[in-house]
């Protein structure tokens, strides 16, 4: 999920009018240490001043234009996982990201949700992992959304998936999941489910904690 750090090269240049509001008033805040465009990420996030400078300069430099498309995130996602193909997780990634849903990414999109996945709660983490499940977007984990993210996930993995991928590898790991999600064995997971059980797993619980303190 940090893919997308690194360093602002700032120069003298006069302003477009057609560039981002907010990555006008970020720009001046990160160079001039005008605080008036980071009030409003401050308030949204659990991010700090300078963690949110660190990260826009890193989304800057990686996105110099201030949004992410997704072959875009397709190409910065694929950079840490070369053995495989990341591509179609990342598209469902990208999704994920995408909260206005307009087929780009923001710096306030990208700084929400990694503040959600690296300091909001349990729950939070939680509902943020669902919708990204959630493929269609109904409320509902169905067999075949989840059937696609996990060979999303072994693909991404490629030659490093151990133990070697058999051909019904894929079906066995939705059959668990929903085994273990399903309450109410009526073929869908809900987000109340997928919490619950969530919530009930070690193994989950620790994960949630892997990358509280990555900034």
């Amino acid at each position: 999920m940090g893919a997308v750090v690194g360093t602002l090269a700032m120069q003298s240049r006069q302003r477009r009018p057609s560039r981002d509001k907010l990555d006008d008033e970020l720009e001046l805040s990160v160079v001039c240490h005008r605080p008036e465009g980071l009030e409003q990420l401050l308030a949204q996030t659990s991010f700090s001043k300078k963690e949110l400078q660190v990260l826009y300069r890193g989304f800057k430099n990686e996105c110099p234009c201030g949004v992410v498309n997704e072959e875009t995130f397709k190409h910065i996602y694929s950079k840490f996982f070369p053995q495989g193909d990341a591509s179609t997780y990342a598209h469902y990634l990208f999704n994920a990201f995408d909260s206005s849903h307009n087929g780009s990414i923001k710096f306030e999109d990208f700084v929400a949700a990694l503040s959600i996945l690296l300091r909001g709660s349990t729950t939070e983490k939680l509902q943020w992992t669902f919708n990204l499940y959630d493929i269609n977007q109904d409320g509902y984990i169905n067999k075949e959304e989840m059937t696609h993210i996990v060979k999303a996930i072994y693909d991404m993995m490629g030659r490093f998936t151990y133990p070697a991928l058999k051909t019904d590898t894929t079906k066995h790991h939705v059959d668990a999941f929903f085994q273990k999600m399903d309450k109410n064995r009526d073929g869908v997971v809900t987000l109340d489910e997928f919490i619950l059980s969530c919530q009930e797993d070690e193994n989950i619980m620790r994960s949630l904690q892997l990358f509280e303190n990555v900034i």
